[in-house]
C-alpha cells in the first residue's frame, strides 16, 4: 500500500479536488443568471470555399469563446468578474455565476463589455490550447 501524501492525516490529494471548487458557495442564495456560450472562428475565403486550411466548423477549431450573460436590473458598477484559466466567476448583488469553461483561456487578455440597453454582459476570451501553433499555422 502506497501513501501518496507525506502527511498521513490528509484525507485527499489536491488532484482529487475539482478545479474551481474554491469558488463554490452552496449557501449563497443568489440565483444563477441566464447565459449563452458562443464560439468564434476567424475564417477567410480560402477556408470556406477551398478548404485550404485545417479548420473545420467544430469548436475545436475556434479561437475565441463569447459568453453572454443576462443581468436584468444591474448596473455595470455592481458587477464583479474574475476569470481564471478554466473558470468564470461573476457576482452581482442579485446573481451569481460560477462557470467551468469548456477550454483553457488566456485569462489576462479577455474583453468584457456591458450592453446596458440589452442588460447583457458580453465576455470574450481567447482560447489557449497547447498545440494551436501547430494546428493553425
Amino acid at each position: 500500500l502506497q501513501v501518496k501524501s507525506e502527511n498521513r492525516k490528509t484525507i485527499w490529494d489536491t488532484e482529487d479536488v475539482p478545479e474551481g471548487s474554491e469558488f463554490d458557495d452552496t449557501w449563497d442564495p443568489r440565483e444563477q443568471p441566464e447565459y449563452q456560450i458562443l464560439f468564434k472562428q476567424c475564417v477567410g475565403t480560402e477556408d470556406v470555399f477551398f478548404g485550404m486550411s485545417r479548420k473545420d466548423p467544430s469548436t475545436a477549431c475556434c479561437e475565441e469563446i463569447v459568453i453572454k450573460i443576462k443581468l436584468p436590473e444591474t448596473r455595470c458598477s455592481d458587477i464583479t468578474l474574475d476569470i481564471q484559466d478554466k473558470i468564470l466567476d461573476l457576482r452581482t448583488p442579485k446573481k451569481k455565476l460560477l462557470l467551468h469553461l469548456p477550454y483553457h483561456v488566456d485569462s489576462k487578455n479577455g474583453k468584457a463589455r456591458f450592453l446596458s440597453e440589452e442588460e447583457t454582459l458580453e465576455v470574450t476570451l481567447k482560447v489557449s490550447r497547447q498545440f494551436d501553433f501547430i494546428n493553425f499555422v
